[in-house]
């Protein structure tokens, strides 16, 4: 009998967190392309949106539209990032049945990004998540900046641990951990991961992880030897935060595949379908993206094309 393969799931963020700090708005058409080929590629989650206010995020202005315009395939999860109640009310007259509802443990984060100190902001997503699940909706609980923040330093991990008993209390049932600043670093996101998980044990845990300091991958992988398996990703590594200064994407979805798919571990994506998405998106904003297996895969495209010629010649 052969040994089943070990397996971890993937959100594709691209047309939210990947598109959020773009000068350039995708329309309705653009973007519903991007998520043609993601579906094809094989993702099963896409965040396709974020329910803020359009003047601080533009892009996101359709997202309501966006929403319901589109019919998910059999087997594949739409959701949408909520930070407040009249974000909830969106997604909930849009008919979007999957949120994430996500707060900062960062104070100085938390009035940038929502206009109020962590405390109260993570109370008011927990009363969320109890409507939200009231309503009937799948609930993702997330916590920003909990490996640290770029003005107040490391973050305290009862801090942290506090506000995630706190979300789970109100009825979360997965936990998203985001290193929001790209702080992180391997054995912090490993020890973390691994006390949350024994605290709560029933709780899925996510990681969402900026790659602004080059070990987004090293600390994905960290989560994975911790006992994660269900990840954030950006195809082509493209995004950053626009209530981070510097902030990079999250670790590229190609390259997330690459490794995993490396070590055996399976993930049910097409490498070439990603790398046909990197594409679009390379054309779309102009210029290359962080990614680097897309790169790799070129390359060895057109080294076969070339071998190809010569033997044809």
């Amino acid at each position: 009998m052969a040994l089943r393969r070990s397996h971890v799931g993937f959100e594709d963020q691209t047309l939210r967190d990947g598109l959020q700090s773009e000068p350039r708005r995708l329309s309705l058409v653009e973007k519903r392309q991007l998520i043609d080929g993601l579906v094809q590629a094989g993702l099963k989650r896409i965040q396709v949106g974020s329910f803020v206010h359009p003047r601080r995020v533009p892009q996101m202005a359709d997202t309501d539209e966006l929403v319901r315009a589109l019919k998910p395939p059999e087997g594949v999860v739409f959701s949408g990032l909520v930070l407040n109640a009249r974000g909830l009310d969106r997604a909930l007259a849009c008919g979007l049945s999957d949120v994430a509802l996500s707060a900062s443990v960062s104070d100085s984060h938390s009035r940038r990004n929502a206009n109020q100190g962590a405390t109260a902001a993570i109370d008011a997503v927990a009363g969320l998540i109890r409507e939200a699940v009231q309503a009937g909706l799948a609930v993702r609980g997330g916590l920003q900046c909990v490996f640290g923040c770029v003005d107040e330093g490391a973050v305290d991990p009862d801090r942290v641990l506090a506000a995630a008993e706190k979300l789970a209390a109100a009825g979360a049932r997965a936990l998203n951990l985001a290193d929001t600043t790209g702080m992180a670093h391997p054995r912090q996101v490993a020890a973390l991961c691994a006390r949350i998980g024994k605290v709560l044990p029933d709780i899925e845990l996510i990681l969402h992880l900026h790659d602004t300091r080059g070990l987004g991958l090293a600390n994905m992988l960290a989560g994975f030897e911790a006992g994660v398996r269900s990840f954030d990703v950006c195809t082509g590594g493209l995004g950053g935060c626009p209530f981070v200064r510097g902030a990079a994407g999250n670790v590229p979805t190609e390259d997330a595949v690459h490794a995993f798919e490396a070590m055996g571990v399976d993930t049910g994506i097409d490498l070439d379908g990603l790398v046909r998405v990197v594409d679009a998106l390379e054309r779309l904003f102009e210029r290359r993206l962080p990614g680097r297996m897309a790169a790799v895969l070129r390359a060895a495209r057109e080294k076969a094309g070339a071998c190809g010629t010569k033997t044809d010649g």
